[in-house]
């Protein structure tokens, strides 16, 4: 949700037009479900253990923080490109949310990685 308010209003500054600000920030809300569904299976399947052990550590948390925002950034330039019909301001509006939703994402990370809200109680330590 956070991150779908970040990218109406950075939308709606760059281009000046809140209702393709808006247009954007919807469109993102699927594709992003989506990518960030695949992003973590991805990440669940890699082979990332030490003696058995899934390594879970804020160096795995900085590594998905950018490999997600690569994935989300170009999907809001792609669609900010599409639904403006401007390249230049898919641009700007993908290189501007790249600092704002890096942290937003490691923060989201962090308070998830804190809790075991649908783990198992042998995978409480790792993800499912």
């Amino acid at each position: 949700m956070v991150g779908t308010i970040d990218t109406i209003l950075l939308s709606w500054l760059i281009t000046g037009d809140p209702l393709l600000g808006l247009s954007i920030g919807v469109a993102e809300v699927v594709t992003k479900m989506l990518l960030y569904y695949l992003h973590e299976r991805v990440w669940f399947n890699l082979n990332l253990s030490k003696e058995g052990e899934i390594l879970e550590s804020r160096k795995r948390h900085i590594a998905k923080t950018l490999t997600w925002r690569l994935v989300g950034t170009l999907d809001t330039m792609t669609l900010a490109w599409i639904i403006s019909g401007d390249p230049m301001a898919g641009l700007q509006i993908g290189l501007a949310e790249v600092i704002t939703k890096m942290l937003l994402y490691y923060l989201h990370e962090r308070v998830w990685y804190k809790s075991s809200y649908g783990l198992t109680k042998e995978r409480e330590h790792g993800y499912e």
